[in-house]
């Protein structure tokens, strides 16, 4: 019975929406941002290294799951996609948190970070990581697309570079 009673407790735990988790850490940590129409996802700008661009805070507090998603300032024309999907998935290949997407119907291209916590609880802290790692890999693999899509490089030399940077970068202590 006391099993029941705590099972029952548990279940009856209330978990502080996902959109006002996202919104408080976005407001605590000083982004600029709209509400789009949905009236849950927010858009925002991300300045990087290596440029800028729009990026988007999905929460679904029904489901518990929050996304966020870097999309590149570029699309990929139709005669690159072959090539960019070969960099995209050797990018993919290895990382450790969040997936490079592209969009077959327009070339775009973005960065997905997500999370499910059900049963759970959604902090600043875990927001912080999910978008701060999304906008350091779209800003670390940016000049990997704009090369392929620029015909400067091949999706072999692109990860390459990249990789080279990157292993600086940690060296460094960045």
């Amino acid at each position: 019975m006391q099993e029941l009673e705590q099972e029952e407790s548990e279940d009856a735990i209330e978990y502080q929406p996902v959109s006002e988790v996202i919104r408080e850490f976005f407001d605590e940590d000083d982004w600029n941002y709209v509400q789009l129409e949905d009236g849950n996802t927010l858009q925002m700008s991300y300045q990087g290294d290596n440029g800028r661009w729009t990026c988007y805070a999905s929460p679904a507090d029904e489901s518990q799951r929050f996304m966020f998603y870097s999309v590149a300032p570029l699309d990929t024309p139709p005669n690159k996609i072959s090539t960019m999907v070969e960099f995209l998935t050797k990018a993919n290949y290895g990382l450790m948190i969040g997936n490079f997407e592209i969009d077959f119907n327009d070339g775009e291209i973005r960065y997905k970070t997500s999370i499910d916590v059900e049963n759970n609880q959604l902090t600043t802290n875990l927001v912080k990581n999910l978008v701060y790692v999304n906008v350091e890999t779209m800003d670390n693999y940016l000049p990997g697309i704009v090369g392929i899509l620029n015909n400067q490089l091949s999706p072999d030399e692109a990860i390459a570079k990249i990789e080279a940077q990157t292993a600086i970068k940690e060296t460094e202590g960045e």
